[in-house]
């Protein structure tokens, strides 16, 4: 009797031991496991957000010298306002400030637009050119766009306009031409 009153005591403790739930020891397991997949997955994450806003940039940017383009070809003289190209762009979003200079009419004109990243440690600069080139043997002359971006984070250099070869300054490689 003693014996299967041993064996009916121990079923009854093993029983009651599985109804408790988690231990201690498999709680800091499966917290140790999230925390690494997190340190893992996090900076991933970071990166691919950075290059979303990133891209808004380079989409404003090339908006702008297409509507730069435009804008001459209509009316023989560039512009700094962003709201006469007609794009419905803003100047001023959660990530960048946008700017559109004149750099005079002619065939040595041009403009220039920069996006300024407002988190200047986080986010990469760009910057755009639209030049006036020089005429063609049958005396017309058109206009060539460039796209830039800054190598690593931080504010755009200003493009150097010079004619049909107008290249990146320093600190940027060309993204579009």
């Amino acid at each position: 009797m003693k014996t299967e009153f041993k064996a009916k005591f121990l079923q009854h403790i093993n029983k009651r031991r599985q109804d408790q739930g988690f231990t201690l020891i498999e709680l800091l397991v499966v917290i140790i496991i999230i925390g690494i997949l997190s340190a893992i997955a996090l900076p991933s994450f970071l990166s691919q957000a950075n290059k979303a806003k990133q891209t808004e940039a380079k989409q404003y940017i090339s908006s702008m010298n297409k509507g730069t383009q435009a804008y001459f070809a209509e009316n023989t003289k560039f512009t700094t306002d962003v709201g006469v190209l007609g794009l419905g762009l803003k100047t001023d979003t959660t990530n960048y400030t946008y700017t559109l200079s004149d750099a005079g009419t002619g065939t040595n004109g041009g403009s220039t637009s920069a996006a300024t990243p407002k988190s200047l440690n986080t986010l990469k600069g760009y910057g755009g050119a639209v030049a006036v080139t020089a005429p063609d043997a049958t005396g017309a002359s058109g206009t060539q766009t460039i796209l830039c971006e800054t190598t690593g984070v931080g504010a755009p250099a200003t493009i150097a306009l010079s004619g049909s070869n107008s290249v990146c300054p320093g600190g940027m490689t060309i993204v579009t031409k």
